[in-house]
């Protein structure tokens, strides 16, 4: 069942924002992961959304891909950068089977 991967994302610094996708989209696609959104400024409908927040949907084909990728040596280099580059809440949530 696929997992999908859902940042709500504050950027501290556009710079190291820009590296911090680089690294973090090649170690995504070595561990089966995809971009379904990337860096979209909502718009929202109901509630509110912050206007300085932006939201990235991956989707990985199932949890222990996912968490594989999140503890990776391949990801580690940009999930130490993103501490200076980008504020952010990270969720794992499974798909709908079938």
């Amino acid at each position: 069942m696929s997992v999908y991967v859902i940042s709500e994302v504050e950027v501290l610094d556009e710079e190291l924002a820009d590296t911090y996708r680089q690294l973090a989209e090649d170690s995504i696609r070595r561990h089966g992961g995809r971009y379904l959104v990337r860096g979209a400024l909502p718009d929202a409908v109901e509630g509110a959304w912050p206007a300085s927040e932006r939201l990235v949907v991956l989707e990985f084909p199932d949890a222990e891909r996912a968490r594989e990728w999140y503890a990776s040596a391949a990801y580690a280099p940009a999930l130490k950068l993103r501490q200076s580059a980008l504020e952010r809440r990270l969720l794992f949530v499974d798909g709908v089977s079938g």
